[in-house]
């Protein structure tokens, strides 16, 4: 008797437990500002970005209340992020490591100057694309009553579904 209640103990609490977890969104955004940026201000916009997306591709947006290089650093790391939503500084001392992705053929560079940066890889020759999308009077994050003054959305090169994050970041990168 007691085997079989210990065993329906754990078949309950694997269910629960796979329950909490939920299904990985297509595209999870990271923002961290150069002073954080708060869970509930995260949570607004991505209820926003989810009408103005669709069904799909999914978003999750998850956000650090306080800067933390590290924590910055374990996030681009771990590569489950397909945008990045950043300081200009982090933006600016990232760029120096090439690790973003050009987004030239998902939005006109003429649009986003300030997110067209040169970057050199070693033993290949420099080149000047549109990489980040500098996000001060953003259409999505004025609707949702924020600045955005001094952040840069970008997708890292290990976006894990490349496709779906800039379809994310076209929407987000609207005017």
């Amino acid at each position: 008797m007691k085997a079989k209640w210990l065993l329906v103990m754990m078949v309950g609490l694997m269910v629960l437990l796979a329950g909490c977890g939920g299904p990985k969104p297509d595209v999870s955004i990271f923002i961290m500002g150069s002073s954080g940026f708060p869970s509930e201000a995260a949570e607004k916009l991505e209820v926003s970005l989810k009408s103005k997306v669709g069904e799909t591709p999914t978003v999750k947006v998850v956000s650090s209340p306080i800067f933390s290089l590290e924590k910055m650093i374990v996030e681009l790391a771990a590569g489950g992020n397909g945008i990045f939503i950043l300081g200009d500084d982090q933006f600016k001392s990232l760029s120096n490591q090439a690790g973003f992705v050009s987004l030239d053929e998902t939005i006109k560079p003429e649009d986003y100057p300030d997110g067209v940066v040169e970057i050199k890889e070693e033993g290949k020759p420099s080149e000047k694309h549109l990489y980040g999308i500098p996000l001060t009077g953003n259409k999505w994050m004025k609707e949702q009553g924020f600045e955005g003054k001094g952040l840069v959305a970008f997708i890292p090169q290990n976006a894990p579904k490349l496709n779906e994050a800039k379809q994310v970041l076209k929407v987000i990168a609207q005017k």
